[in-house]
């Protein structure tokens, strides 16, 4: 056996391994859906590497057609590992195309049986064209940092310093073929890159999920875990970088705080699961009506809050009567009973020191909409309603 045949000898095992450790690692049940892509990716590039590794398909009582079902089980390996990174990161274009990919791969290099530089060219082709997709899906930009973890640029650093060298080696024999040439070297580089490859792939991918998983987790911290908005200290935190926004560029802010009217007699008349349902379902009305840019949070209890950026004068208006009408089409249908809500507001002023000043003035609008008779919304004192 040559030193060429050796390195692709021991790809099939090397690809295995990193799917076993990616399995004890991760997991399936408790794994994103992006860990659990990456497992399904690795193991289809091992099966793939194993079934058009040369020692096997070349037995004399191999089955016709186990190379192409290799080549089509690589091609689905990296579309199962371009998966991983639209959810680790955020959807690509090229969602078809990476779906196609395995099955014209398969069915192309069955038809090409007869010709084998013609099959060669295709698997350079279709495969080179995929990593040259995962190359991209890598560096165009992802989600918010929070949302991309920790370990963003590490990871993806990793996945190019994977992918690039083999796509390379990949293209400089598609060229050898093509010219007829029949030097080893095109296919000892590939050899190389391919051990490369996948000795890079599994640190890669285990902190891709490491840093997914640290940013889930960072998310929950700033998260009411009922409702599913931001809780009261989060929403104090991040209201600063809205107010200062507000000031520096001179564009009028307002906060809404909103109130459930009777909340605690349905505490005391009903279960405690009602009341929860009650809190969440009002909270995802909220979530629902609130335009793109705004903060919404849990404040305390059955207390909510909206801070509007931009707003217009009638913006609280706008809101509140969006949220009124869906809380009425809602809330009988999924909890039986009608809910109703009180609400105040107030417009950020240059003598506030913070988030304190402004909702202490929405508060006070707030109680007097609930002395005025429940379900109205109240301005604070100097501001028209």
């Amino acid at each position: 056996m040559t030193f060429t045949e050796a390195l692709f000898a021991l790809m099939p095992m090397q690809a295995l391994a990193a799917a076993l450790v990616l399995m004890i690692l991760i997991g399936w049940h408790g794994g994103n859906a992006g860990g659990r892509w990456a497992q399904v990716g690795m193991v289809a590039v091992a099966l793939g590497l194993a079934l058009a590794s040369p020692a096997l398909s070349g037995l004399p009582m191999a089955p016709h057609g186990l190379h192409s079902a290799g080549v089509a089980a690589l091609s689905l390996g990296l579309s199962a590992l371009w998966w991983a990174l639209g959810l680790w990161l955020t959807p690509r274009p090229g969602r078809w195309a990476m779906t196609a990919a395995p099955l014209l791969l398969g069915v192309g290099h069955a038809l090409l049986s007869g010709d084998r530089d013609g099959a060669q060219t295709l698997i350079d082709i279709i495969l080179g064209a995929q990593l040259a997709w995962l190359g991209v899906a890598l560096t165009l930009p992802g989600r918010h940092t929070l949302l991309q973890g920790l370990n963003s640029r590490r990871w993806r650093l990793l996945g190019l310093a994977a992918v690039l060298p083999l796509l390379t080696a990949m293209l400089c024999r598609a060229v050898s073929t093509q010219l007829g040439d029949t030097a080893t070297w095109p296919q000892l580089l590939l050899g190389l890159t391919g051990q490369l490859a996948l000795l890079l792939a599994l640190p890669m991918l285990l902190l891709a999920w490491r840093g997914q998983i640290e940013a889930e987790l960072a998310s929950l911290t700033h998260t009411d875990g009922l409702t599913g908005l931001t809780d009261g200290a989060a929403f104090a935190r991040r209201s600063v970088e809205l107010i200062s926004m507000a000031r520096r560029y001179d564009e009028p802010l307002a906060l809404v705080v909103l109130d459930l009217d009777d909340f605690e007699t349905l505490q005391a008349e009903r279960e405690m699961d009602f009341a929860s349902h009650a809190l969440a379902l009002f909270a995802s009305c909220v979530q629902a009506q609130m335009r793109l840019g705004d903060l919404a949070g849990r404040l305390d209890g059955d207390r909510f809050g909206v801070l509007m950026a931009r707003c217009l004068p009638e913006g609280p208006q706008a809101l509140d009567q969006r949220l009124r009408d869906a809380l009425t089409e809602r809330a009988p249908a999924e909890l039986g009973v009608k809910l109703s809500f009180s609400a105040g507001w107030a417009r950020l002023r240059p003598g506030d020191r913070g988030l304190a000043d402004l909702q202490r003035r929405a508060e006070t609008a707030l109680y007097e909409a609930q002395r005025a008779g429940h379900g109205q919304l109240m301005a604070e004192p100097g501001v028209a309603d």
